[in-house]
């Protein structure tokens, strides 16, 4: 396929839309025992069905008294990993299971004694969604592509990305917009319900006070 020239400007107009993904790097210091609160969690959210790449390097080696443990859920419920003893690169790919937020949390726990005060260990995190967690170099090399033709592949699926994700956007605020109608439609009657039960209620009460005023000859 031979690219017109005019359609260069275009091309990397689009390509400028989508920024360079850049890992996320931090220390995460060792402690004894197991308990959720020494987690580190970093969370990101997912559409249903959509390919995530979770690339993690992790400093250190295996039997220096830390042991790192990662582990990769989202949040109704599914787990998607729980790789333990990590160190150097682990990459873990998986397709979400539903439209929810996901976390991928590491955890340093010290396994012996006798090491460096406050022993830590760097991690350097890398996520990757959609089609950026495609392999484009093997998809270049099977179908034969130009790297152009491969750049225009990425970025047209990246585009189908977000029309997806605005669709369901625009879903998301029918329904929040329904929803919104309907208690408004409840609240409503309720109150209309609640002055007709006080009006029943005072006309009660005056009928009720005048046979009780009249039975002791009072009016």
């Amino acid at each position: 396929m031979i690219l017109p020239r005019s359609a260069f400007p275009i091309f990397l107009s689009l390509a400028a839309l989508f920024p360079l993904s850049t890992a996320l790097k931090f220390d995460l210091q060792a402690h004894t025992g197991y308990s959720n609160r020494y987690e580190r969690c970093i969370r990101n959210f997912v559409a249903k069905d959509t390919l995530v790449l979770v690339t993690a390097i992790v400093s250190g080696r295996k039997g220096d008294g830390q042991m790192v443990n990662m582990h990769i859920k989202d949040a109704v419920g599914n787990e998607y990993g729980r790789p333990k003893d990590i160190a150097g690169e682990t990459r873990m790919a998986f397709t979400s299971h539903a439209d929810a937020a996901f976390d991928v949390c590491f955890e340093n726990q010290l396994v012996s004694t006798g090491i460096s005060l406050n022993p830590t260990r760097h991690i350097e995190l890398d996520i990757d969604i959609g089609a950026d967690a495609r392999d484009w170099s093997a998809i270049q090399a099977q179908e034969k592509l130009k790297p152009v033709e491969t750049e225009l592949r990425r970025v047209e699926e990246l585009v189908q990305e977000i029309v997806g994700e605005m669709e369901y956007l625009r879903t998301r605020e029918q329904k929040l917009r329904d929803t919104n109608e309907s208690t408004n439609e409840r609240v409503k009657w309720f109150a209309y319900g609640t002055m007709g039960m006080l009006v029943g209620l005072g006309a009660w009460q005056v009928v009720y006070l005048r046979a009780y005023f009249r039975s002791k000859h009072l009016i």
